[in-house]
């Protein structure tokens, strides 16, 4: 039986008569049949949250109940898609209603005439429960898409043929202690509700991205979770985007949530055009983005980063690496706050719901490496980096506040690095990765077992240079001694070789973790013959006058195939040159 509205206020809806209704059922409103979700039931009257604008919806106007949570379509065909925040496929959509998105407008989220060759590797008449492998479809040229029991499905594979199948095609049958249930390429699961697995695995592995500012100093573990908060202007896509592009990651989920139209459309504009450049084919065949701009319904926000996170859940399933941007997860809290406003709810610091800090937390708990429903344990992994917008900067927010309780790395975006056109802009003395003591084993193992050190004492060497700094504003650079000068030319020479990055070289844009030790090790050790250089009498200004210097400066500029020779003959270069000038000063 349908109910009826009673008020509307906003994106809020007011329906009374449903009966039999259900927390987060999704309802149809109004002869449009604008989709909402229930998120609040008071003996026979329910609050709806609708994901579409709801102007023209007045009193009386009919509310249809689907008896269905809000829910995502998981199967092949994701890849390479570009959805909306309830999953529309928005390039069916431009191609059946246009440009704009009419309300109303419904279309599958997954191609339902796309025909998928489906190879069966599971034997029928065999015991499987919810995350055994059928069988797989190879969905693009880089990602093979196994195909899984649901979870909380067990039982006998009665029957499971191979062939060319659409997503709604019946590939199987399971017989289960309730019944035969039919199985196809596809399944549905509730976005609220995080997907099932057997274990966490303990955080041991980096993700590793390439960017010498993350990977040395501040690393993020797979599984993991980041925030990077910054304000307008400081680099906060441009670093998601090289986190995509670079991360060793099988998956990337890109979550565009309430971002200016603009600024999405160049990430649609681009991503699409990129290349992964571990196998040369396009990015977008192990990408899945979702846009929600700021001028689309405020209530789809909401949703848009369980849609994502919940993608992101089944390809970690699989078994694969899944990375996803969140970008940014304050225009989602400010879609809370608003819902929250419409539903009178007592307001929290800043006007933001008091179930601000929980709702963050549920997000970036479902991160994590893990064993999957799998009957051989499957490992797979979720690292989420989550972009925060404080206004104006001010990390002090509530959003700011409650990530960094969560959040595990924190890179925080300077503003005035940049203006100075200093990029990645992670200002290195505010930020921090708990993650360093978890992965020294494995930089110990696989990099160089003196990786940690030389980490500490490059952070060291700028944390002083920070103190010096102070004492410089005061009486100027020639008034200190020249030891202390040496240590500003090596913090220097970390900043601008080591941490400044650019994006768009050819070589530069990717340092290989090798690559990074290299570079890393070159610079302190210069920075250890220039003090002993000093203690014989040379002056700093000298050091830097040597031809060797110039090479060091743009050692970042060396290929990586040619890294160990020239970083070889570079150190013994540096310490001939370095030793004769130490020798004449004496």
């Amino acid at each position: 039986m349908a109910g009826s509205v009673a008020r509307v206020s906003g994106p809020v809806v007011i329906a009374e008569g449903l009966v039999d209704a259900k927390m987060y059922d999704v309802v149809r409103v109004g002869s449009l049949g604008l989709v909402g979700e229930i998120i609040r039931l008071v003996e026979g009257t329910a609050t709806v949250q609708v994901y579409e604008d709801t102007t023209g919806i007045r009193p009386g106007d009919p509310v249809e109940n689907t008896g269905q949570a809000l829910s995502v379509e998981l199967g092949p065909g994701l890849l390479k898609s570009i959805y909306d925040g309830v999953q529309r496929p928005l390039d069916v959509v431009q191609k059946s209603v246009g440009d704009f998105i009419t309300r109303g407008t419904a279309a599958a989220p997954l191609d339902e005439k796309a025909v998928w060759e489906f190879t069966a590797t599971a034997k029928v008449g065999s015991e499987v429960s919810a995350g055994a492998i059928l069988g797989t479809v190879q969905e693009t040229a880089l990602i093979l898409h196994k195909i899984m029991v649901p979870p909380g499905l067990k039982g006998t594979l009665a029957d499971l043929k191979s062939g060319s199948y659409t997503v709604r095609d019946r590939i199987g049958s399971l017989r289960t202690a309730s019944g035969t249930v039919p199985l196809t390429l596809s399944h549905k699961w509730v976005v609220r509700v995080p997907r099932p697995v057997t274990q966490k695995l303990p955080p041991e592995i980096p993700l590793v991205t390439g960017q010498r500012v993350i990977d040395s100093f501040y690393p993020v573990a797979k599984g993991g979770t980041a925030c990077i908060p910054g304000p307008f202007g400081s680099g906060k896509t441009v670093c998601q985007q090289q986190l995509a592009k670079w991360a060793d990651s099988d998956i990337v989920v890109y979550v565009g949530c309430g971002e200016r139209g603009n600024e999405m459309a160049e990430v649609l504009a681009t991503f699409p055009k990129l290349q992964d450049p571990k196998s040369g084919r396009p990015l977008m065949e192990r990408t899945v983005l979702i846009a929600n701009t700021s001028n689309m319904p405020v209530a789809a926000r909401e949703a848009s980063v369980y849609t994502g996170i919940t993608i992101a859940e089944y390809y970690r399933d699989m078994g694969y690496d899944v990375a996803l941007m969140a970008d940014s997860t304050s225009r989602w809290a400010e879609a809370m706050r608003e819902i929250s406003g419409r539903l009178e709810e007592m307001p929290g610091e800043e006007g933001y719901p008091a179930y601000l800090g929980r709702r963050i937390a549920e997000f970036y708990e479902r991160s994590g490496r893990v064993i999957t429903l799998s009957p051989e344990g499957r490992p797979g992994s979720i690292t989420v980096v989550g972009a925060v917008s404080p206004p104006g900067g001010d990390t002090s927010e509530p959003v700011s506040q409650n990530t960094l309780r969560i959040a595990r790395v924190f890179w925080a975006l300077d503003a005035s690095l940049a203006s100075r056109r200093h990029f990645p802009s992670i200002n290195w003395l505010q930020s921090y990765s708990l993650y360093t003591r978890d992965l020294d084993p494995w930089y110990a193992e696989m990099v160089a077992k003196d990786f940690g050190a030389l980490r500490q004492k490059a952070l060291e060497t700028l944390q002083k240079e920070a103190e010096l700094q102070e004492i410089v504003q005061l009486v100027g650079v020639d008034a200190l001694p020249e030891r202390e000068k040496a240590v500003l030319d090596v913090s220097r020479m970390l900043r601008e070789d080591y941490l400044q990055q650019s994006a768009y070289d050819e070589v530069d844009t990717y340092t290989s973790i090798r690559k990074q030790a290299l570079m890393l090790r070159m610079i302190l050790k210069f920075g250890d013959l220039e003090q002993d250089a000093v203690a014989k009498g040379t002056t700093v200004s000298k050091l830097q006058a040597l031809p060797v210097r110039t090479k060091l400066s743009r050692m970042k500029w060396i290929p990586e195939g040619e890294a160990d020779r020239q970083f070889a003959d570079l150190g013994r270069e540096t310490e001939l040159a370095v030793g004769a000038l130490a020798a004449g000063g004496a």
